[in-house]
């Protein structure tokens, strides 16, 4: 008796774990792996767990066409270390979906069965500081699917991110290092491919605004082909590789520009698409409290409604303490810090110390050794002779 099996090479095979469920990363185009910060975008940038110095909860809400909804939640720990753990976890679906068994008789009104479909991902990522300016993650991420037939799929992503200078970072995404699979329950077995991506990001103070320009750029993957077409209306050949047409992998791109002014607003608008304007994003950000950032999007797109997203991250830490002093620093933010903070840690009592012993020797010291000074008989003739 033998067992044959087969496992079939796809596409985008978990593709649900490809959604963007940051409401900032949806506003910037996408370019998820260029933006530090957002607690969201755990599955692309692990790596930012690294800087993570207080514990968050973040939240967010997708409304899709035909009442498809997405719901997504993360929370952030952080490790000593220059340590960093994250877990996720988030469900893609719609519910009340009506249809009639096969045989049974076409109902009257709206009385249909429904039922549901969905997808639920448990993520868990890991970040930490290799060596001053490099910033390592990996994430892990396992999916159920419940449909016509239900299934299993798994993922492992490895990211890293490098300070070039001051405000100028380097990114990396190995996507599916262990590939990506899935199995279903008729017994078919699905993967894809590892994929790499590069992105970039810099910051330009503006202080004559009071604020602070930040860009970010995401690549195309480098090792596949992969579609770079979001209008379906038209055939035209893309998705060649870096070697093959270095400008149509870079039109594959995506990006955004993201001004976020001191007081705590952020306003934010990019491209998911570089091949078309007609993908259009854009929102905005608002640091209600030190403990307390809402985030909106509204992604456009080619062909489909458009979409809106909103998340939400809470600090139960920052909701009734300050904001520590220590934290994780890199060196450039350390030295800045060190530059402008003034001295502090110094006791007043030690200062008088050291004080009083690297002072000259007071004159009532000397009287004390020589207590029968010659002065002080001078003095008193003095006085004598002017009575």
């Amino acid at each position: 008796m033998s067992t044959s099996f087969a496992a079939d090479r796809v596409v985008g095979a978990n593709a649900t774990l490809d959604i963007e469920p940051g409401a900032r990363s949806a506003a910037l185009g996408s370019a998820t792996l260029a933006v530090e910060g957002d607690y969201l975008g755990l599955g692309t940038n692990a790596y930012q767990l690294s800087q993570a110095k207080y514990m968050w909860a973040s939240f967010s809400h997708t409304a899709y066409y035909e009442d498809t909804k997405y719901d997504y939640a993360s929370m952030v720990i952080p490790l000593p270390g220059n340590q960093g753990l994250g877990v996720s976890f988030s469900r893609f679906g719609a519910d009340d979906i009506p249809y009639i068994r096969e045989g049974d008789p076409l109902p009257e009104g709206t009385d249909y069965n429904t039922l549901s479909i969905a997808d639920w991902v448990f993520s868990v990522a890991w970040g930490r500081r290799i060596i001053d300016r490099l910033d390592l993650g990996l994430a892990f991420h396992v999916l159920y699917r419940d449909m016509d037939q239900s299934g299993w799929g798994f993922r492992g992503d490895a990211s890293a991110r490098y300070q070039i200078k001051d405000d100028f970072y380097v990114s990396g995404l190995l996507k599916g290092w262990t590939s990506s699979a899935a199995s279903w329950e008729s017994g078919e077995f699905e993967y894809s491919a590892p994929e790499f991506y590069l992105a970039l990001s810099y910051g330009l103070p503006v202080r004559y605004l009071y604020g602070k320009f930040n860009f970010y750029w995401q690549s195309a993957g480098l090792f596949h082909h992969e579609s770079r077409n979001l209008d379906f209306e038209e055939d035209t050949k893309s998705g060649e590789r870096i070697w093959e047409d270095p400008l149509d992998w870079l039109s594959g791109g995506r990006g955004g520009v993201e001004f976020s002014f001191d007081f705590g607003l952020k306003l934010r608008v990019g491209l998911s698409s570089f091949m078309t304007f007609k993908s259009v994003t854009a929102g905005a950000g608002l640091t209600i409290a030190k403990f307390l950032v809402v985030d909106y999007a509204f992604e456009s797109h080619p062909v489909f409604s458009p979409v809106h997203r909103v998340s939400v991250n809470f600090s139960p830490y920052l909701f009734g303490h300050k904001p520590r002093e220590e934290g994780h620093l890199n060196k450039t933010d350390a030295a800045k810090k060190l530059v402008t903070e003034e001295p502090e840690e110094v006791p007043a009592e030690e200062f008088v110390e050291e004080s009083i012993q690297e002072s000259p020797v007071p004159v009532q010291e000397t009287v004390n050794e020589t207590p029968a000074a010659p002065s002080a008989p001078i003095i008193e003739t003095d006085d004598e002779v002017l009575e």
